[in-house]
C-alpha cells in the first residue's frame, strides 16, 4: 500500500491535462437534446431511471465485489473519482489495491494492466479518452489482442479497456476521434459501444467476465443522459451477450443501423420521418461492433428493402462501410435501392462550434438522406 502512494501523489501533482467540458445545452443543437421517444422495448417494465455514468459505476462495483481478481487502474480513477466520475466512490469502498491511480503514461499503465491480465488477473484499464490510448496502441494490439492466438490458445488475456470515444463538445481534433473501426478491424479484440444505461451496465459486466481483451467505447456526451432501467437490468447478474444487436424501434419501410450516441439521433430522426412522410423506420442499436450481429441486420433489411448505416466515424473504411459491404454480400437480393451511409466528415474535428456541428451527423442530416433514399 505504501508503494502505491508515490504514484497516486505523482498523478495528482502532474495531472495537468485539461478535462473535456461537460456537455451543456447552450452548446448542443436543440434537436440533439430533445426527449427521446419511448418506443424502446425492455426485458421487463422499466423500474427506475439511471444515467449512463451510474450504470457503469454500478457494473464496476458489482464486478469488483464478485471477483477479487478484478481491479481498476488509470489516471485519476481513485482519489479524484474518475475524470467523468464513472469510478466515483469505488476507492472508498474497495481500497487502493483494487482502484489505483496511475501516472500520466498510457503506454506504461496499459502495459502494466496487460501484464497483470496475462498473469491471471482481470484488470479494467481506463483511458481518460481513447484518443490518448494511441500512446498504448502497441500494448492493446500486439500484446493483448494477439497473445491468445500466438500461444496456441494457451494464454488468455482477460482485460477491459474502457473510456470515452468519438465526438464530444468543443474539444477539437485530438479529443473527438471515433476508434470503433480501428479496433473493430483487429483479430483478437472484442469491441462494444453502448448507448443506453442498460447497454452500459450489461455490456460492461460481460466485458469484465470475458476471457478475451475487450475494447469498451463509451461516449462522454451520454454519461449524464438518463434512461429507464428494467428491473431485470438492476440485478447483479444482468449481462448482455456480445454480438447481439437490439431493435430499438420497429418499422417496415427503412432499416437504420447505428451505434453509440447516433442511436438517439436516429430514433429522433425516425420520429421526424413518421411525422413528415409517414415513413416507419426500424432503428437497430448495434451495441457490439465486433462480433457484429449480421443476422439481425439482414432480417430487418428483408422486411424493409432499404438500409441506411449511421455512425460518427470517418467515411473511409468505417463501421458504416463494413455494414454496406456485408449488405452487398448477404442481402443484395433484398435491396430495393442502393444502401447509403451517413457518417462524420472526412476532416479532423474542428474546434469552431458551427464547423464542428457540420462535421458530424445531425438528426436533420439523417432525415434528409432517408427521404432521398426512399424518394419521398
Amino acid at each position: 500500500m505504501a508503494a502505491l502512494k508515490p504514484f497516486r501523489l505523482a498523478s495528482r501533482l502532474f495531472s495537468q491535462r485539461p478535462l473535456s467540458p461537460a456537455v451543456c445545452s447552450t452548446f448542443l443543437p436543440a434537436a440533439s437534446i430533445r426527449t427521446l421517444p419511448r418506443i424502446r422495448t425492455y426485458a421487463t417494465p422499466a423500474g427506475r431511471e439511471y444515467t449512463v455514468r451510474d450504470a457503469l459505476n454500478e457494473a464496476l462495483a458489482e464486478e469488483l465485489e464478485r471477483d477479487e481478481k478484478v481491479f481498476i487502474l488509470g489516471e485519476e480513477v481513485a482519489q479524484y473519482n474518475g475524470a467523468y466520475k464513472v469510478t466515483k466512490g469505488l476507492l472508498d469502498r474497495f481500497g487502493p489495491k483494487r482502484v489505483i491511480d496511475s501516472p500520466i503514461t498510457e503506454s506504461g499503465f496499459c502495459g502494466l494492466t496487460v501484464g497483470a491480465a496475462l498473469a491471471g488477473l482481470h484488470p479494467v484499464c481506463e483511458f481518460m479518452t481513447f484518443n490518448f490510448a494511441m500512446q498504448a496502441i502497441d500494448q492493446i494490439i500486439n500484446s493483448a489482442a494477439k497473445t491468445h492466438y500466438m500461444s496456441g490458445g494457451i494464454q488468455p488475456c482477460n482485460i477491459t479497456f474502457r473510456g470515452p470515444n468519438g465526438f464530444a463538445a468543443g474539444v477539437a481534433a485530438q479529443h473527438s476521434q471515433d476508434y470503433s473501426s480501428w479496433y473493430g478491424s483487429i483479430p483478437g479484440l472484442k469491441v462494444v459501444s453502448p448507448w443506453s444505461a442498460e447497454d452500459a451496465k450489461g455490456l460492461m459486466k460481460a466485458a469484465i467476465r470475458d476471457p478475451n481483451p475487450v475494447v469498451f467505447l463509451e461516449n462522454e456526451l451520454l454519461y449524464g443522459q438518463t434512461f429507464p432501467m428494467s428491473e431485470e437490468a438492476q440485478k447483479d447478474d444482468f449481462v448482455l451477450p456480445f454480438g447481439k444487436a437490439k431493435i430499438e424501434r420497429s418499422g417496415k419501410d427503412l432499416t437504420i443501423v447505428t451505434l453509440s450516441r447516433c442511436v438517439g439521433q436516429s430514433l429522433n430522426a425516425a420520429e421526424d420521418l413518421k411525422k413528415k412522410y409517414g415513413v416507419e423506420a426500424e432503428v437497430i442499436n448495434l451495441r457490439s461492433v465486433k462480433p457484429l450481429d449480421v443476422e439481425t441486420i439482414m432480417k430487418s433489411l428483408k422486411k424493409t428493402g432499404h438500409l441506411m448505416a449511421v455512425e460518427s466515424g470517418f467515411p473511409s473504411f468505417g463501421v458504416a462501410a463494413e455494414i454496406l459491404a456485408l449488405t452487398m454480400e448477404y442481402g443484395f437480393d433484398y435491396l430495393d435501392a442502393p444502401a447509403v451511409r451517413v457518417t462524420g466528415a472526412e476532416v479532423p474535428t474542428p474546434y469552431a462550434e458551427k464547423l464542428e456541428k457540420m462535421s458530424f451527423p445531425q438528426e436533420d442530416t439523417i432525415t434528409t438522406y432517408a427521404a432521398k433514399l426512399l424518394k419521398v
